[in-house]
């Protein structure tokens, strides 16, 4: 069961230039949930996330991380209050095994806790450590993405963002990412995702979010969102009665 809110965003808007993308947007995350982000291109899913994350600029209202104002803290404060972010796309050093990108990935933390923390995750995820000479370019996409997910989880994060986890991999690499999702969230981890396959996603979530045009157009339980006529005809595939 979710436990209290870790995150509480309240009239956020955020965006690049001289106009916000995200428009007055508010929601609340809860510690140990997994959160699923959905909408059509373009909704300001992923501007969303990067706001979490300190990655744009803020314009007016509040992201709080356990009650405490961060909306002014660069990224690097944010990771050390326990925030962690995995972006669109690949983003692991594909000329470099497995263990060098895990090495690179404790780049945040010194001496004896380095070795501590690539122990968790090889041991979080066994294909990982099977594979630690094998090159992460030669790594199908799904198990790149477990790689990039384990280099940013030997930070430790309270709260992990995911921006399109599933994005261009193979029915059953996404299964496998949202499978991790899941145990992601066994272990007490909280995760917000951006996901452009929303029922896969929804699926394993606790609350549903759906994006339109930079605002929040629908929030509740995953299986509420699933299950609105609405939802269903745009983003699921449903038919329009």
């Amino acid at each position: 069961m979710a436990g209290d809110i870790i995150l509480e965003l309240d009239r956020l808007s955020v965006g690049y230039t001289d106009e916000p993308v995200v428009v007055d947007f508010s929601a609340a995350i809860h510690e140990g949930s997994v959160t699923t982000v959905i909408g059509p291109n373009g909704a300001g899913k992923s501007t969303l996330l990067r706001a979490i994350y300190g990655l744009n600029r803020h314009f007016s209202g509040s992201v709080r991380f356990f009650g405490r104002a961060i909306e002014k803290l660069p990224p690097r404060e944010r990771l050390k209050l326990g925030i962690g972010f995995v972006p669109q796309g690949r983003c692991n050093f594909p000329l470099m095994t497995v263990r060098e990108n895990l090495e690179l990935g404790a780049y945040t933390l010194r001496g004896p806790v380095v070795v501590a923390a690539i122990e968790r995750v090889l041991a979080q995820f066994p294909l990982l450590a099977a594979k630690l000479s094998v090159l992460a370019g030669n790594l199908s996409g799904g198990e790149q993405q477990i790689l990039e997910i384990a280099m940013v989880l030997e930070a430790g994060p309270k709260l992990l963002l995911l921006d399109e986890p599933s994005l261009g991999l193979s029915p059953a690499n996404q299964d496998q990412i949202f499978a991790t999702i899941a145990d992601l969230r066994g272990r007490g981890l909280t995760v917000m995702v951006v996901e452009q396959n929303a029922h896969g996603a929804l699926q394993i979530s606790d609350t549903g979010i759906v994006m339109e045009l930079g605002r929040l157009f629908m929030a509740g339980p995953a299986a509420e969102v699933i299950a609105d006529p609405r939802i269903k005809v745009a983003y699921l595939g449903g038919e329009r009665t």
